[in-house]
């Protein structure tokens, strides 16, 4: 397979999945609808190499026109709104772009045959756990933010269309990515440029939540294992096994950049926050030999310097972000 539809590719990830599939050999196709979180300059690199359709995945007749003009041999469905502390304000958007746009990518790829479709998930349907345990490919799903539960909706869905209509659905669920190019309203960035212009630094609760941080790279790596390697019908947990609590997270940047923790400051729980994510990715290292290349420390390292050496881009992102 060389041809490929990306949705969200003009994204934080889907547009690193974008470039490193076009280095090697694809032939790739971008869908992204432009939202706050969008932006052409992560494309910049791959100008003139991609084909580009500003095109909301929710309008069926557009979508459709898009298959029939690149005629696609595999999708990689990164578009979603992504945001949990949006979804709590308003989880309409959310239920319209993951799962009614995931319904519509789904049933042009039957009518079109495609040969694979990556459906991304996150780690984030599982719910979450206690200071111990993992999460496994089988594990019940247990979503609790509207925007875990959209995702949770849209695996599903991919999941049921490879069962009864055959489709060929790859479902994968990464944990938390982080990196260069992320929009300003997750932790790392928000805690890198509030470091930056000196200002508080809000954590939720006592910062005791724990995440597992997965380098932006190594994510869309794994994924291009997946669409290369993976069998249809199957789930991949996409994985680090680097688990940090927030406030680790937090004053080791703090340490990067050598500001004071006095900047940190506890602030209300988020509503229904989940504790903890932890996934177990036997599956892709044992079966696809996928493993991570960027440790955490190195990693936080090049996104921290990232940021201050597109401060520009960031700030103008902070100073136009919508509510």
């Amino acid at each position: 397979m060389t041809k490929l539809l990306v949705t969200g590719g003009a994204g934080f990830i889907g547009s690193e999945f974008v470039r490193k599939a076009v280095s090697k050999g694809y032939e790739v196709a971008v869908i992204d609808n432009l939202s706050y979180a969008g932006d052409m300059k992560r494309l910049k690199e791959v100008a003139g190499r991609v084909k580009f359709f500003k095109t909301d995945i929710t309008d069926r007749e557009a979508v459709k026109d898009i298959f029939g003009s690149v005629t696609p041999e595999a999708v990689v469905h990164w578009a979603a709104e992504s945001h949990v502390d949006r979804s709590i304000l308003d989880a309409s958007p959310f239920l319209d772009t993951n799962i009614r746009g995931t319904q519509v990518l789904l049933d042009l790829s039957r009518e079109v045959g495609i040969k694979k479709f990556i459906n991304v998930s996150t780690d984030e349907v599982y719910g979450d756990l206690g200071e111990s345990g993992q999460f496994f490919e089988t594990t019940p799903l247990n979503p609790s933010s509207p925007y875990s539960v959209s995702k949770a909706s849209a695996d599903m869905l991919g999941r049921a269309y490879h069962r009864t209509y055959g489709l060929p659905v790859i479902t994968v669920r990464p944990s938390n990515n982080y990196g260069p190019w992320q929009y300003p309203e997750k932790l790392i960035p928000v805690v890198i440029l509030k470091a930056l212009h000196n200002e508080r630094i809000p954590v939720y609760g006592k910062g005791e939540n724990i995440r597992e941080w997965l380098y932006v790279s190594d994510c869309t790596e794994a994924v291009l294992e997946v669409l290369e390697k993976g069998n249809a019908g199957d789930i991949y947990n996409i994985g680090s096994g680097e688990e940090k609590r927030n406030i680790e997270v937090v004053k080791a940047i703090l340490a990067i950049l050598g500001k004071s923790e006095d900047l940190i400051e506890f602030v209300k729980d988020r509503p229904g926050h989940d504790f903890r994510y932890s996934l177990n990715a036997t599956k892709i290292n044992s079966e696809l030999e996928w493993k991570t290349k960027v440790r955490f420390e190195k990693g936080i390292e090049m996104t921290v310097k990232w940021y201050v050496d597109n401060i520009e881009w960031a700030n103008k992102k902070v100073s136009t972000k919508k509510p």
